[in-house]
């Protein structure tokens, strides 16, 4: 396991700081010309549809504030959706709707009810920019809400868990699962208190949990074991992560992954800033991993299968 300490300590277990990960990496790798197409969560979605890749149900855009009066009707036929920025960051302006009350309100994860008048104000804040990217103006997007998997069942609390792959030139090189909790209100967000789980590349099994930087061996709210984790359809989720490279054209990005109950493997957003705690979750630095990769020849990379077939061998746990 990783341990926060001295700069020497954290070169020699190969961990990726977070001034190295911008500047040689993500300003290195991602041509800011195509930023929006991931951080814009709409045109995110687009692009994915367009190319064929699995995600969730695109319900509605509320674009203007002039429709924000419009959304219990958009929302007439839909129990359980997702309301969230198109600009967001770090969970902010999620709001997660899970039931409705027999009076027409909308229940939360956490059993906490919503009125119209709650949504209109929810609604309007993101258009205003309040969870947005430096504060400009926004869009909120509606989605189907994912089931998960009873793969899953006491790995997360009141919530969807999602899986985070680090993708870089291509190919996948890191991996986690995070877990909502109580605290995170529902959300997989590891800033509000979700559990990271180190995912092995090869296996899709756990190699280790998270809980605010600190290790932690079971669900806080479940008591479920985090050792016993596997991820069904591993290769699915990898290869659904490593063909958002052709679709993003960036070359250092997070690809958050939720396994849905019917669909399998759907996309959920991605990410060109991805955070470093998933190198505590798995106990790995990601420096050795990035340098494997930049040491390939990648003026004309192999199709995303033979990519991903690349890493599981190259990324074994006795490589690190």
């Amino acid at each position: 396991m990783i341990r926060l300490g001295n700069p020497f300590r954290l070169r020699r277990t190969g961990t990726l700081c977070m001034n190295a990960r911008n500047h040689a990496y993500i300003h290195a790798y991602n041509p800011r010309r195509f930023y929006p197409r991931v951080d814009d969560k709409l045109q995110t979605k687009l692009l994915a549809q367009r190319l064929g890749l699995a995600g969730p149900r695109l319900i509605g855009v509320v674009r203007f504030n002039r429709q924000v009066r419009d959304v219990p009707a958009l929302l007439k036929d839909e129990t359980e959706f997702v309301i969230k920025p198109t600009k967001g960051s770090g969970g902010k302006g999620i709001l997660v709707v899970v039931g409705r009350t027999q009076n027409g309100e909308y229940i939360k994860p956490s059993g906490e009810t919503l009125d119209n008048t709650d949504l209109f104000r929810h609604v309007s804040n993101i258009l205003s920019g309040l969870y947005s990217l430096g504060g400009q103006t926004d869009c909120a997007m509606v989605e189907q809400y994912i089931h998960f998997t009873d793969a899953f069942a006491g790995y997360s609390y009141q919530g969807v868990p999602d899986v985070r792959v680090i993708v870089f030139q291509g190919y996948p090189v890191l991996a986690m699962m995070r877990c909502s909790t109580a605290d995170s209100d529902g959300k997989a967000n590891l800033h509000q208190g979700a559990v990271g789980v180190g995912i092995d590349i090869v296996t899709g099994r756990s190699r280790g949990a998270v809980q605010y930087d600190r290790p932690v061996k079971r669900h806080p709210d479940t008591g479920r074991e985090f050792d016993d984790l596997r991820v069904p359809e591993w290769d699915k989720h990898l290869l659904l992560a490593t063909r958002c490279y052709e679709m993003t054209h960036l070359g250092y990005f997070g690809a958050d992954i939720v396994l849905d109950r019917d669909a399998g493997p759907v996309l959920l957003e991605l990410n060109a800033r991805p955070g470093l705690a998933i190198q505590i979750a798995n106990g790995i630095g990601l420096v050795p991993r990035l340098k494997r990769i930049e040491a390939l020849d990648n003026e004309f990379p192999p199709p995303p299968e033979q990519r991903v077939a690349f890493a599981k061998n190259a990324f074994t746990s006795s490589t690190d």
